[in-house]
């Protein structure tokens, strides 16, 4: 089977990849595992949220520029033009935000931390400031025996910047049958029930109940529009008070519908997607890569003109370590920034920089990948699979996932 560009990963840097490159007309398929990442997003993505002191950036564009020479930012040309294309893919895929690269806002987090980020999927709650709360009186809502929205600490920590807040729990009768069972009272569970059931209005009828016209803001777990946004955004319509969302402890329903439009827009732009199915060996002609086999399709060999490799760091197991070594084991390519000496690979304090945030592939300044020290000229690496960032330092996986995937998509096109 050949097709033009073959993707290995499904995350959110390789479906920015997938979708562009089928935008400009070529044939395109996806090799993704399983889910990606996406399930863990709070509902916003970050471009860079603070520099290499730790301190909050104000303007992302501004602090880009003061990266060090071994992030993949350098690697990115027109970092701003690519923030804006970044969005774009994304409202096209039915994903609607708010934010842009000039300037961050700022977040709120599960267990109420406030931090800065670039974009919003419209309906998160967010905030122009981490200096002053723009709500004197908040209602925290949360479903009954629901316990991945942890609403003590929310509190807690919205108490701590000033702000009033009451915890009101509400009901349906249709999520009594989930609270049997401790496993079932999950987000993904949550949503289907009362989505699929056509319950919006009688949850919106509780929680006007509970808070009335008497808050200035009502806050709400992020637990609707697991298929499409026109059930959550239906709810916040029907709250007596202005309403937003807050996410939740994973799997996040928000970052299962990014991952559902984007698969849809791919697959709408006649993209092919293997799903379940994973790269075990690359076929290789010198410099170049002529194709790939998986495990679930035997002796049939996958080729492409390009390839681009975009399966994560060590959480979706695009890297690997033992106690010798990290290597990256679908293709084998050269991975750089980390000792022999495993000791190096992580510090005692948990706060503290972990070296081995900053493993990933080696790449050229046209972020194509190396093999025995000699590059590959037609495989790419995208994303969290590259090397010289330290994504929950510097809050900025998605710009990463998204930026380094249009930049990829620009060296191949040209």
């Amino acid at each position: 089977m050949k097709f033009d560009d073959i993707i290995i990963g499904g995350g959110l840097s390789g479906l920015t990849a997938a979708i562009s490159l089928a935008q400009a007309g070529h044939d395109v398929a996806v090799i993704s595992a399983g889910q990606s990442t996406l399930h863990f997003s709070g509902g916003s993505l970050d471009l860079l949220g603070c520099d290499s002191n730790g301190n909050a950036v104000e303007s992302p564009l501004e602090a880009i520029a003061t990266v060090s020479d071994s992030h993949p930012y350098k690697k990115v040309n027109e970092i701003e033009a690519k923030a804006l294309n970044a969005k774009q893919l994304l409202s096209e895929a039915g994903i609607t935000t708010t934010g842009n690269a000039s300037a961050n806002h700022w977040r709120i987090t599960p267990i109420g931390a406030i931090k800065p980020t670039w974009l919003s999927v419209d309906g998160m709650a967010t905030v122009p400031s981490s200096q002053a709360m723009p709500w004197k009186r908040v209602a925290l809502v949360n479903i009954i025996n629901y316990l991945d929205f942890p609403t003590k600490f929310l509190a807690a920590g919205l108490r701590a910047k000033g702000v009033e807040v009451e915890v009101k729990p509400i009901t349906v009768p249709a999520l009594e049958q989930l609270r049997k069972s401790p496993s079932e009272m999950r987000s993904t569970n949550i949503a289907k029930t009362i989505e699929r059931n056509g319950l919006v209005e009688e949850v919106a009828t509780a929680i006007n109940n509970a808070t009335g016209n008497n808050y200035d803001m009502v806050l709400l777990p992020a637990v609707l529009g697991i298929d499409s946004s026109a059930t959550s955004d239906k709810l916040l319509k029907l709250i007596s008070c202005p309403a937003g969302y807050v996410a939740t402890l994973p799997p996040s329903v928000t970052g299962v519908r990014m991952q559902t439009l984007l698969r849809k827009r791919f697959t709408a732009l006649g993209g092919t997607f293997f799903t379940g199915d994973q790269v075990v060996e690359g076929i290789f002609d010198g410099n170049t890569l002529k194709g790939v086999r998986t495990a679930k399709l035997d002796d049939t060999t996958l080729e492409a003109s390009h390839f681009i490799l975009a399966t994560g760091s060590f959480m979706s197991r695009g890297l690997v370590a033992d106690y010798n070594h990290v290597y990256e084991p679908a293709l084998g390519v050269d991975v750089e920034d980390h000792s022999l000496n495993r000791k190096s690979w992580a510090v005692v304090d948990i706060n503290s920089n972990q070296p081995y945030m900053e493993i990933g592939v080696k790449t050229d300044d046209q972020l194509r990948c190396m093999k025995n020290g000699e590059i590959i000229t037609n495989l790419y690496a995208t994303g969290a699979i590259l090397s010289g960032h330290n994504s929950i330092k510097s809050l900025d996986a998605a710009g990463v996932d998204m930026l380094t995937a249009l930049q990829a998509v620009n060296n191949i096109l040209k």
